[in-house]
């Protein structure tokens, strides 16, 4: 999986400075930070959406649904790294750091809000 979210950083990238006529990863750059922040808002609404869909049917087409929906939102957030220079291997490695360690321990360990 490493490997195509690696292709896909490399992508956005490129387009990140492009002309925004010709890419879209490039005009959501061009809007700013808070474009892009409403995208992955928008995307995630919709994930949520698609997943109480699926949850209420058994249809392969709300599954596939929330696949789609599933995959604007992992691509919009990381546009959203791309513009704010986090490479996803950061927020990979705090996935990994995180193998070995009881959900419930890693949010006790966490500081107050």
């Amino acid at each position: 999986m490493n490997d195509v979210i690696d292709r896909l950083m490399e992508v956005l990238e490129a387009r990140r400075h492009a002309s925004p006529d010709s890419s879209y990863v490039a005009k959501l750059h061009n809007r700013g930070l808070n474009k892009i922040l409403e995208k992955v808002g928008e995307e995630a609404f919709e994930t949520v959406l698609a997943a109480k869909d699926a949850g209420n049917s058994d249809k392969q087409a709300h599954r596939i649904e929330v696949v789609k929906e599933t995959a604007d939102l992992w691509f919009h957030t990381l546009v959203m790294l791309s513009h704010l220079d986090i490479p996803a291997t950061e927020v990979i490695s705090e996935l990994e750091s995180r193998f070995g360690v009881s959900g419930l321990a890693e949010k006790a360990s966490r500081p107050p809000e």
